[in-house]
């Protein structure tokens, strides 16, 4: 009985066997011959690698003078012309300075008055005030003593009854008020002014003297001298022409000692230090370079049209008179050159969550392979850790078809 059962079910055994073989040679011919995604591919190399940033700026002096109206009046003569050097001293305009000196008269007319007032309120009034004090002062005390010597005689006349005591007692009033007077009078003298009646006095001195240093200061501005030598590149004014106070008369500068104001993308900013060295473009001057220096890099973020951007101020290193102040250039920054980065091209680098990685082929399959990345440019990007020299990286895929870890592929040219 027991055998008629087991032969009943070894064919079902035998089915089930079947069927797994048949799936198992399925699935391996299937995996033997799927299908290979054709990339392209690079090899981890060293060679040299550039890192540049490139952006726009405006030329201007190291050391600038701008002469403004010291008053409004009329430009009385020019004595230059734009794009003349001068040398230290030079004369280069004057002002019609007639008001200026009347201005002057009148400052140093209230600076005499105030210090007058001052110092009479130091001396406790002036010469004709402490002179008539001391004359009252003087008739006080002679009737003072005239006053003592009546009521002496009339308290004598008393004692033999040819005076009254009413008499007596008007004696001794008039001698009072003759006191009180010389106290009244002695005051005067010594304490005429108190403390708030001197702090008014010198401050209408101060004030006299500062007007009176501003007047000095407005004429003496009226001809304009050059601080240092260099070059006069805009005067925006003419001979007899009425100017306000404040306008600008004429720039110049030191063409030789120039810099660039360079605006920076945020982004950038992080990669700039001071000293790396910058190339200087003018389109006006197609065929010539300057060269320069990262001289300070920006403390804050500014708003600059529709950018965020950061300030750099660039020295230039050879500034030779034929870069203009106001122009505007292109600068670009070497941020890096090395020469023996280990690096890979941009295409193969990926960022997922501010994570680098790169799809290295290993035996026909990709492998991600996480990364630092160091310099990079347009076209390379600097490797420090995750690959080594001669490990081969996946570009992409040459029919669309997207890539990813594990996935089986065929390196192209």
């Amino acid at each position: 009985m027991a055998t008629r059962k087991s032969r009943r079910r070894n064919p079902v055994w035998v089915w089930v066997a079947a069927a797994i073989a048949v799936a198992l040679v399925f699935y391996l011919a299937r995996l033997a011959t799927r299908t290979r995604i054709p990339v392209r591919t690079a090899t981890v190399e060293r060679s040299a690698l550039k890192s540049t940033s490139a952006t726009n700026g405006k030329v201007e002096p190291q050391s600038n003078k701008e002469a403004h109206a010291p008053f409004a009046g009329l430009v009385k003569k020019l004595y230059v012309h734009e794009g003349q050097r001068v040398t230290e001293g030079t004369l280069l305009l004057s002002m019609d300075d007639t008001d200026a000196r009347a201005r002057l008269a009148a400052a140093q007319a209230a600076l005499r008055s105030a210090q007058a007032t001052y110092n009479a309120t130091l001396r406790g009034g002036t010469q004709e005030e402490r002179l008539a004090l001391s004359g009252d002062l003087e008739k006080a005390q002679m009737d003072r003593d005239q006053a003592q010597r009546d009521l002496d005689a009339l308290k004598k006349l008393q004692l033999t009854g040819a005076a009254s005591a009413n008499e007596v007692a008007a004696a001794e009033q008039r001698l009072a008020a003759a006191n009180s007077s010389i106290q009244t009078l002695h005051l005067r003298k010594t304490q005429r002014y108190d403390a708030d009646d001197i702090a008014r006095a010198r401050a209408a001195f101060d004030e006299a003297q500062a007007g009176y240093a501003a007047a000095q200061s407005a004429l003496n501005q009226a001809n304009v001298h050059a601080p240092f030598a260099g070059t006069v590149y805009s005067i925006p004014v003419s001979k007899s022409e009425f100017v306000q106070q404040g306008d600008r008369l004429l720039q110049m500068a030191d063409l030789t000692k120039m810099q660039v104001r360079a605006y920076f993308d945020e982004p950038e900013i992080g990669r700039l230090q001071v000293g790396q060295p910058i190339t200087i473009e003018w389109d006006a001057r197609p065929d010539q370079l300057w060269h320069g220096h990262v001289a300070r890099v920006p403390s804050t973020i500014i708003t600059y049209g529709t950018r965020n951007v950061g300030e750099v101020l660039v020295t230039i290193d050879d500034a030779d008179e034929n870069l203009l102040p106001n122009t505007n250039v292109r600068v670009t920054v070497t941020i890096a050159n090395e020469r023996n980065a280990l690096n890979i091209p941009r295409e193969a680098l990926h960022t997922e969550r501010g994570k680098s990685y790169v799809y290295r082929v290993v035996d026909g399959t990709l492998r991600r392979t996480a990364v630092t990345v160091g310099n990079l440019n347009l076209t390379q990007v600097e490797i420090l850790t995750g690959l080594k020299e001669g490990d081969i990286v996946a570009l992409g895929s040459t029919n669309g078809q997207p890539i990813g870890d594990g996935v089986l592929v065929v390196e192209t040219k």
